[in-house]
């Protein structure tokens, strides 16, 4: 697991790390952590046959030697066709990394829970969900894929919900390991910057069912396939 922020302190309530955030969503698969963030990655790609990296609330083209060294080993991983998971920030990266293009959404924040719609079908979409609501805190969106990459689910304010480029790297905007309550707080935290309007329909919107279980049997059959 490539790990690309720490949880706030104030959060620690409710999440203390991303790897116990993913250790519960995909139970039964086995992590080892770097901290990507603090500069730790493995020796080399091969030293492990699939990879996942996290959110951030770093954007992929913020001038920082960890992330320029995470994205070239982000391209090795591609270059040797591992298999790859990336969540939010971690799915930007993979843009970021092969040749597409990151950028500030002009719609702005994307907070709280959202419907995305399957456009595209792998056999590792089972079950089959046709639509599916994920949890969202994003400004950052993914505009242009990079080459061999096609679009597996969209929605109204994030158009490359999910993507997949070639068959090994996997790209997930939402954040199916979060829980409702670690999302709103730390939506809430940052409502000056969001806006209240947006904030209170984020609120709102938690009283939908979400389908991250779904998500965490597509990330198992992706990696297992």
């Amino acid at each position: 697991m490539l790990i690309c922020d720490h949880i706030n302190e104030d959060f620690h309530h409710l999440e203390v790390s991303y790897l116990a955030m993913f250790q519960r969503l995909l139970p039964g698969l086995s992590f080892e952590p770097y901290y990507a963030c603090n500069g730790h990655l493995p020796n080399t790609v091969h030293d492990h046959e699939a990879y996942l990296c996290t959110g951030s609330r770093h954007s992929v083209y913020d001038e920082a030697v960890w992330i320029e060294r995470l994205s070239l080993f982000v391209k090795a991983i591609h270059d040797q066709q591992k298999k790859f998971v990336g969540i939010c920030f971690g799915h930007q990266m993979i843009a970021h990394a092969l040749g597409g293009r990151v950028e500030k959404s002009a719609g702005g924040w994307c907070v709280g829970v959202h419907r995305f719609e399957a456009v595209s079908h792998e056999p590792w979409m089972d079950p089959v969900e046709s639509g599916h609501n994920l949890l969202m805190l994003c400004q950052d969106q993914v505009m242009e894929l990079p080459e061999n990459s096609r679009v597996l689910s969209t929605s109204e304010h994030c158009k490359t919900g999910m993507f997949l480029t070639g068959d090994h790297m996997l790209g997930i905007q939402a954040h199916p390991e979060f829980s409702k309550e670690y999302n709103q707080a730390v939506f809430t935290s940052r409502k000056e910057r969001i806006g209240e309007k947006k904030v209170d329909q984020a609120c709102e919107s938690l009283e939908i069912p979400l389908h991250d279980q779904v998500i965490s049997s597509w990330i198992h059959n992706f990696i297992q396939g």
